[in-house]
């Protein structure tokens, strides 16, 4: 699998919504080894784009597609100063993965030289299942610069906020805290997606 991840800043959620969902229904069709993609905006309007597919080849000739360069185009125009891209080529997904049947979607990103153990970490997922049955699934990209995103599903926000009082075996929990120092989490209370 293969990950591309926009960011940026927008006011118009709305409006972008409507552009991917128009995207997925008229050109999406024709985007080989697309597998979906995750979207949202925070409170403060940070916007995410996780998008899914099958390898890096398939991303790169949609990237080449006009149909995406005309997205890419309207969707600038949506943005309130630059877009950020993140090729991620070093993919792991953990329980069901990605989910469009999240109600809440939280992406944490940061930079790590070494990823081994967040990527242990993402696959051992053990007894997550039972402690925390809101989760449904997440995917972990990393970009070649140690730039990674972590998407987590979760059922609903409610739930979600529940299981966070829950506190891990205390190895886990100092490992987690290290890993994830000076991580940024970004809250979709609303996200869509645009499976093919």
């Amino acid at each position: 699998m293969f990950i591309q991840v926009i960011q940026g800043k927008t006011s118009q959620s709305d409006q972008l919504r409507a552009l991917a969902e128009t995207w997925r229904d008229e050109d999406g069709a024709g985007a080989v080894g697309y597998l979906g993609g995750t979207y949202g905006v925070t409170d403060d309007g940070d916007f995410l784009g996780i998008i899914r597919f099958t390898s890096r080849d398939d991303a790169m000739a949609n990237s080449a597609r006009p149909e995406t360069s005309a997205f890419a185009e309207k969707m600038g125009a949506l943005m309130e100063g630059p877009v950020q891209f993140h090729d991620c080529g070093d993919v792991t997904t953990w329980l069901d993965g990605g989910s469009d049947d999240a109600g809440f979607v939280q992406v944490i990103t940061g930079k790590i030289d070494d990823p081994a153990p967040l990527k242990a970490m993402a696959t051992d997922t053990g007894d997550l299942r039972a402690m925390r049955p809101e989760i449904i699934g997440g995917t972990l990209g990393i970009s070649d610069d140690g730039t990674y995103f972590q998407t987590v599903y979760f059922t609903d926000e409610e739930s979600a906020r529940k299981g966070e009082q829950v506190e891990p075996p205390e190895e886990i929990k100092a490992e987690l805290e290290s890993m994830m120092a000076g991580a940024t989490f970004y809250d979709l209370h609303q996200p869509w997606f645009t499976s093919p």
